[in-house]
């Protein structure tokens, strides 16, 4: 075609140069250029390389591509003839976030695009990566205004676009990983939630802290936590669920977006499995390093709809996964809000607690296995709070490693240990528990040292306890530290032992002369097929091999004992013997002379069930009744309050928060009924159950379900409003099982 065709498209004309007069402009004589002076300037301005021509028929081919334009593409490619969709691709605006049409539509729809983003395809992957260019194009029609095809300017903005795509990258995606930053992710959930307001989709909002990763920071330095995070960042993109966004959104958190996917069973799978990923060893610069990471899970709209409430959810369930043990998942509910207050109340307490001295230490005795001797106390911390009463360190323990207050705990327990110690007949040691912050205190040799100096207490008779998490950062800082505490002269003990990322090496280069081997092991060991006494077994034989000693955590029955005493086990620790008791308490038996314990404890192991007793709403008919709930397991539960329920009977269960279980009764005795659920139930990340799916109450009040019969202020109450009463008299007669009265409906 030419560019004299172009000059054709856009009202030009092939004709002969027609001489004009001059015309004037603000006083001025202007010569006005002939036809072929216009081509020539086309011509010079298409060879100036500043822009192109381009030109197709009505069917969308290329019938013309300045030659400048034509060598941006591979020499034996073919370009005129072909359809421009098939040549260029439009692309999306990365800062918008808009979807573009594609060529083909834009060509069909006959209108005018003005610098149109295209990418040259399959240049992508060609020396200098892709190629980018600015299309501009007007649709032209015959005389009878027929369609002919477009006429327009292309641009090469190759330097530019990439320079524009690479800022807009640094502003939305974390440098160190590459996945999206603060920003862009809260961009992001924001477009989900919104969608689900117009198109009533749900969307999970997970997050993620890493457990320990200032501990591998601290010790392997900076450059090393950098590699860690660009680690993590890749394992949790192989593990997260199919199109979840994933970001970073500061230092060791992470967050994920799953839309469309509200199945609490899967959301805690994927949790378990990212949990058990991080979990894995990493090998940083020649060290290896091992974290964990805590999951806090919300999910839109039953926990949130406006962008800054489900994070505020997310992030409640984080801190109860962090609170809970670490290494665990939460989803959140209605009752973390009160949680996370009676947490912030501890914490303050707690402060008070340690400078006004209310902390005290208790002791449970560590029992020669064969001979039921006392061989030494476990110093355990206790603390008897004014109003609440007595707090467990499973409570408040975890409060001081997040609040920076085990430092001072650590310090304190130390002391008053080795005091109370110093006090005890003969030459009975005490082991004293060191947490993995503790460990990594440089001074924390300087604060032993102090501790026996203070109290007159040999070093001998001073064990420290110390978990696995002492290895997870750099190995020879944990070694250095070693050596500096046997130096003083006390012992070490590993305790917990198969609990975390056991290994041999641990053994060999700690210098431990025992291993505490974990209750999780001898809970039902007695049993058959159970595990755990082999594997006590293995252990005690390792432990003897190396020379050290061994004691069994967490004994209550008859039977563990027998069959803890049959192995190669020393020492014996647990209920069966005794409960950690006041240092007057273990003066006073010392200074009676006998050293002998006796077991006292159930026959056997007995496995704990979940006793859940709370008020539910249940739902049959036209009515709804509340009924206690008790052993609430996967697939049922037992209710109490209705009178001679028929064994068959289908009933709605209403367990809060949207949780609606549908059950039939199986068995049925009196007000007693036991419910088998047509779908079970999963876990909940806390030891508890919840339901797969949760529903809205409108969706419940569309099916017809009898929501008006709902008692005010439940969940479901606010759908009853408007549907008609109901239609038939209550089938069952509801009894308080605690007051004995009873009442229909």
């Amino acid at each position: 075609m030419g560019v004299r065709g172009i000059w054709k498209g856009f009202g030009g004309s092939d004709a002969e140069p027609v001489r004009v007069p001059d015309a004037e402009v603000a006083g001025a004589r202007v010569a006005v250029a002939s036809d072929r002076e216009r081509l020539e300037m086309l011509d010079s301005f298409e060879r100036s390389d500043l822009a192109w021509f381009w030109a197709s028929d009505a069917r969308g081919n290329f019938t013309y591509l300045s030659a400048k334009a034509l060598e941006q593409f591979e020499a034996q490619r073919p370009v005129i003839g072909e359809p421009v969709a098939d040549v260029l691709q439009a692309m999306e605006d990365d800062d918008e976030h808009k979807e573009v049409k594609p060529i083909s539509y834009l060509l069909s729809a006959r209108s005018s695009f003005t610098e149109l983003v295209v990418c040259l395809k399959g240049e992508e992957n060609t020396e200098g990566g892709c190629k980018w260019w600015s299309l501009t194009g007007r649709p032209q029609f015959d005389k009878r205004q027929n369609f002919v095809g477009y006429r327009g300017i292309a641009k090469d903005i190759t330097a530019t676009y990439e320079e524009k795509r690479k800022t807009s990258r640094m502003a939305a995606f974390d440098a160190l990983t590459g996945l999206s930053n603060r920003h862009r992710m809260t961009q992001r959930l924001t477009a989900a939630l919104n969608a689900y307001k117009v198109e009533k989709r749900s969307c999970a909002l997970i997050m993620l802290d890493l457990d320990r990763f200032k501990q591998v920071n601290d010790t392997l330095g900076h450059p090393a936590g950098d590699e860690l995070l660009r680690q993590v960042s890749q394992r949790l993109q192989r593990v997260a669920p199919a199109g979840a966004e994933i970001g970073r959104i500061g230092g060791d958190e992470f967050q994920l977006i799953v839309p469309d996917l509200d199945d609490r069973g899967k959301l805690g799978d994927s949790a378990n499995r990212m949990i058990q990923m991080i979990s894995q060893p990493y090998s940083i610069e020649g060290s290896r390093a091992i974290i964990g990471t805590s999951v806090g899970i919300a999910v839109a709209p039953y926990d949130g709809i406006e962008p800054a409430e489900l994070v505020k959810a997310a992030d409640l369930a984080l801190y109860a996964a962090k609170g809970g043990g670490r290494g665990q998942f939460r989803f959140y509910s209605n009752d973390l809000k009160e949680n996370a207050e009676d947490r912030r109340e501890i914490e303050e307490d707690l402060r008070d607690a340690i400078a006004h001295e209310e902390l005290v230490m208790h002791y449970q005795p560590q029992v020669c296995a064969k001979d039921h001797t006392v061989r030494g106390f476990e110093a355990l911390m206790r603390w008897e709070h004014p109003e609440q009463g007595a707090i467990s360190p499973a409570v408040f323990i975890p409060i001081a490693e997040d609040s920076n207050l085990i430092d001072q705990l650590g310090r304190w327990a130390l002391k008053q240990a080795c005091k109370d110690a110093a006090e005890w007949p003969g030459d009975l040691p005490v082991s004293v528990n060191v947490s993995a912050r503790q460990f990594l205190n440089e001074d924390l040799p300087d604060i032993v040292h102090k501790a026996l100096a203070d109290s007159g207490l040999p070093p001998s008779r001073l064990e420290l306890e110390i978990t696995e998490s002492v290895f997870m950062g750099d190995i020879g800082s944990a070694e250095v530290m070693f050596a500096r505490l046997r130096k003083l002269g006390v012992k070490l003990a590993l305790d917990d032992f198969g609990t975390g990322y056991s290994s041999l090496a641990y053994l060999r280069q700690a210098p431990f002369g025992k291993i505490k081997i974990d209750q999780s092991f001898v809970r039902g060991c007695a049993e058959e097929g159970e595990s755990g006494r082999a594997i006590i077994n293995a252990i005690a034989s390792l432990a003897r091999a190396m020379n050290m000693t061994t004691t069994a955590e967490g004994v209550e029955a008859m039977d563990e004992l027998a069959t803890i005493g049959a192995l190669d086990v020393d020492l014996v620790q647990g209920f069966i013997f005794s409960r950690a008791v006041s240092q007057a308490e273990v003066l006073a038996k010392l200074e009676s002379g006998e050293m002998r314990y006796e077991a006292v404890g159930p026959a056997k192991h007995r496995a704990k069930r979940r006793t859940l007793f709370r008020r539910i709403g249940v739902v049959h008919e036209d009515h709804h009744y509340v009924a206690p709930v008790r052993d609430l397991s996967r697939t049922g539960a037992k209710i109490e309050g209705l009178l001679d329920v028929p064994i068959g009977t289908d009933l709605v269960l209403d367990l809060g928060e949207g949780q609606i279980v549908v059950g039939k009764v199986r068995r049925s005795q009196d007000a007693t009924q036991g419910i088998e659920f047509e779908t079970p139930l999963v876990s909940d990340g806390a030891g508890g159950l919840c339901t797969r799916h949760r529903v809205s109450p409108y969706m419940l009040a569309a099916v017809g379900l009898p929501l008006q019969a709902l008692p005010s202020g439940t969940h479901l109450a606010a759908a009853a409003a408007g549907n008609p009463a109901p239609s038939s008299r209550p089938r069952f007669i509801q009894v308080d099982v605690q007051g004995g009265s009873s009442r229909a409906g």
